[in-house]
């Protein structure tokens, strides 16, 4: 299937897809009809059609979207989850990718420029207007990617860095796989509806979650896709200074909680609202993504949807100190060598092992309780490092492992050999010699 068919460029897809705008609404496919009905008459809104996985009475039990999930972006665990693992489009909130992805690029070349082509210039709205044979730094156009989410931006970047909005895609699935995402699939850099021969432009609601962990958390650029992110208005001119362009800040979740922190919105037809942000306060850093949430006219039903979640977990997930260091077990150490211990001997010396962190906090409801499990092993021979591993301490929520640290040991042990063993008996029978002509001759 051809590159046109794939991107949809045109007026093909100006006339079925739309991205991010107030008329986008207004164009929408058979599928989009049916689920923005199903959102207007509330088939979609009883609790049975939620799907979630509710473990406890007060979680979310009604959510405008289709999937959903709260993670906790320091360890990745999902806390609530409504079909988190269903694949479905995911609009523009794809712009998360290629932003971090170009941030990444841009470390070794941070003043790249591209000139605009056919396909770039050609993208449907939302997008900056750019000119074919334009020239802009990639740097200024990821500010139009995620402040105004233009699509004629994401395609002139992917090209820039990739060459070709095929091989950027390749980049993206890469980063995708290596990320921990198991049911993702880019095509387009932007977002907007497509098809190839391994399927459709899609996520899952727990993949997008951990494609934002990535870039707010793990990642080298994670300040700078903070920076552009968070930014409220940017203004930037094309090389030749001739035409000046501004863009502004439209994720309004900035201004909707203390500590909002990140996200990025979407809109097509197909996918209906999506939206994917991050909160971070008291030490707590909680991502939220959702699909399929609403289709037009409830636009703001992702709004409710982010704040209802983000409260959820504000109001029954905090730290709490599961783990001080009492490891009890000691390590054998075979043919060790210890100056420490007055005389050498063959037989096993012990050797302390200990938590390689001193104590763990996890985030936890006030009713979930962590298991631990202690595994090291009994015996080594010398030599042995300093902090080297000798096992595992594992915390497990139910029967779900949700952390691991690394029992260590605390000192080194030198391999016995016959000449360390010779040098102290060496060293003892000269100091015995010596004390016996002191008491002889003085």
């Amino acid at each position: 299937m051809g590159m046109a068919c794939r991107i949809q460029s045109l007026e093909s897809r100006n006339k079925r897809w739309a991205e991010n705008t107030e008329t986008a609404g207004k164009i929408l496919t058979e599928s989009g009809k049916k689920e923005a009905q199903k959102q207007t008459d509330g088939t979609e809104n009883d609790a049975a059609a939620q799907n979630a996985k509710r473990v406890f009475g007060d979680e979310p039990a009604e959510l405008y979207a289709r999937s959903a999930v709260l993670m906790d972006a320091d360890s990745g665990r999902v806390l609530f989850g409504k079909d988190a693992d269903v694949v479905r489009p995911m609009a523009s909130t794809t712009k998360i990718m290629t932003c971090i992805l170009a941030l990444e690029y841009l470390r070794e070349h941070p003043d790249q420029t591209i000139e605009v082509s056919d396909q770039a210039a050609s993208q449907p709205k939302v997008h900056l207007g750019m000119q074919k044979g334009e020239e802009f730094y990639i740097k200024d156009l990821l500010y139009s990617l995620m402040l105004e989410s233009h699509n004629d931006s994401a395609v002139a970047v992917a090209e820039g860095i990739a060459g070709s909005v095929e091989e950027f895609a390749k980049e993206m699935n890469a980063k995708a796989a290596e990320i921990g995402c198991k049911d993702t699939h880019f095509i387009t850099p932007n977002g907007l509806d497509a098809e190839d021969e391994s399927g459709v432009h899609s996520t899952t609601a727990e993949d997008l979650a951990k494609i934002m962990q990535y870039c707010i958390m793990t990642s080298g650029e994670k300040e700078a896709f903070l920076e552009v992110t968070r930014t409220k208005e940017y203004q930037f001119q094309d090389t030749d200074r001739k035409r000046t362009f501004s863009c502004h800040n439209h994720n309004a979740f900035l201004d909707m909680m203390d500590g909002a922190l990140s996200g990025k919105t979407g809109f097509t037809a197909e996918a209906g609202y999506c939206y994917v942000g991050s909160l971070r306060r008291d030490e707590r850093t909680f991502i939220v993504a959702l699909l399929a949430c609403g289709w037009p006219d409830n636009k703001g039903y992702k709004w409710k949807d982010t704040r209802r979640l983000m409260e959820y977990g504000l109001e029954h997930y905090h730290y709490r100190e599961v783990y001080r260091n009492t490891v009890p077990d000691k390590l054998l150490v075979v043919d060790a060598f210890d100056p420490e211990i007055p005389y050498q001997t063959s037989e096993k010396i012990s050797l302390r092992v200990k938590n390689s962190e001193e104590s763990k906090k996890i985030l936890l409801r006030e009713e979930e309780e962590i298991r631990m499990e202690i595994k090291t092993v009994k015996c080594k021979k010398a030599p042995v490092k300093k902090g080297e591993k000798a096992g595992t301490v594992s915390y497990y929520l139910a029967d779900e492992k949700i952390a691991e640290n690394v029992v260590v040991t605390e000192r080194a042990v030198e391999k016995r050999t016959w000449e360390k063993c010779m040098k102290i008996v060496t060293a003892k029978f000269l100091t015995l010699e010596s004390l016996v002509w002191y008491v002889k001759y003085v």
